[in-house]
């Protein structure tokens, strides 16, 4: 543990230089050889992978250095946004692109899921002396603005021993076209009917309460600032943060902790039913000691890329992310893709046209 808070740490800066824009990124996806024979890819998009990814492009670099990918973490709702307009070589998103979406698109775009990762809870409850635990119920209801005071029945029921104040809860949520909202919304969507109907599941919804952030950056900032919040952030932030984080009851009726392994074993069973597109939703999943709110994240690419160069440097990338990047996952608070997976996105990326 002291490992992974000590490589999140290094790369805090670079994360926190990441907002939840959706500017263009760039009027061109790529700059070839512009000086020093160098080749830069350009791409944008989710926040959710953005401290592994920066790792990887900087150790790539170091193995290559005459490869640069310039990531730009404006979250995945841009990401798909840039990459449409092709105005970046790839995409990043923590949600499927929708078959609308797919549509849109001026050609077949292709996913890759990259690693897993866990969306938490993130708090900060004056005098909790111990970790909150939730169900999804109690999540949903929170978010709602049904639950209103952290003291409520219903997140005493499971938090027997622990000091809650009656203290009205600040909800805070994302302000961007978020994948991270995605998997949030799309996990309280199967464990809440009421927000199911009311709200449902997406990068983009229409919050009933609380206070917008910009990228996992914006959200896990203003629970850090704000007592008596609750937010949501992938797992890395809040130990960027070094905020509180709840354990979350599973579909086996276990309270879990969010971890690599626990982000594995809800990964497992996704993995010998995975869709041959990869666009699958693996949250609530069963299986003792599955963390509920997990998920991959996909970096998109153009099936038949107009950039010949990019795409040889960009498979070339990939195989490397695929089998050397994989090993640097656990260190950084990510879960390793399944070899199986893997194996299956090797044999995709040879759809890639690349002359």
């Amino acid at each position: 543990m002291k490992k992974l808070f000590a490589t999140v740490a290094l790369f805090a800066l670079c994360t926190a230089c990441g907002g939840g824009s959706s500017a263009p990124v760039s009027t061109n996806n790529a700059t070839p050889a512009a000086s020093g024979g160098k080749t830069q890819v350009n791409g944008a998009g989710a926040t959710f992978p953005n401290p592994i990814y920066s790792k990887w492009f900087s150790e790539y670099n170091k193995l290559h250095p005459d490869v640069e990918v310039n990531y730009q973490s404006i979250g995945s709702g841009g990401g798909i946004r840039q990459l449409t307009a092709q105005t970046v070589f790839f995409g990043a998103s923590d949600a499927p692109m929708t078959d609308e979406q797919m549509k849109q698109a001026p050609g077949k775009i292709l996913h890759f899921p990259t690693v897993l990762g866990a969306v938490v809870p993130v708090y900060n409850i004056e005098g909790a002396s111990a970790q909150v635990k939730f169900t999804g119920p109690v999540l949903a209801d929170i978010f709602l603005g049904k639950i209103k005071r952290w003291n409520d029945p219903a997140i005493a029921k499971a938090n027997a021993g622990i000091k809650l104040p009656n203290s009205e809860i600040t909800v805070v949520h994302r302000s961007d076209g978020s994948g991270t909202s995605f998997i949030y919304t799309d996990y309280l969507s199967k464990v809440s009917e009421e927000w199911k109907q009311k709200v449902g599941a997406n990068a983009s919804v229409n919050w009933p309460i609380g206070v917008g952030g910009k990228g996992n950056e914006g959200v896990a900032g203003l629970v850090k600032q704000t007592p008596n919040s609750l937010g949501y952030v992938e797992l890395v932030y809040a130990l960027q943060n070094k905020i509180p984080y709840g354990a979350v009851q599973n579909a086996s009726g276990e309270f879990v902790t969010p971890s690599t392994d626990s982000v594995t074993a809800a990964a497992a069973g996704a993995a010998a039913n995975m869709p041959k597109d990869f666009r699958v939703s693996i949250t609530n999943a069963p299986g003792q000691g599955a963390y509920p709110i997990s998920s991959f994240t996909w970096i998109l690419m153009y099936e038949e890329p107009k950039d010949q160069t990019l795409a040889k440097v960009m498979v070339a990338f990939m195989k490397w992310a695929l089998s050397d990047g994989q090993k640097i996952a656990p260190e950084m608070g990510y879960a390793a893709v399944p070899a199986n997976v893997v194996q299956t996105e090797l044999e995709q990326l040879n759809q890639i046209k690349v002359q």
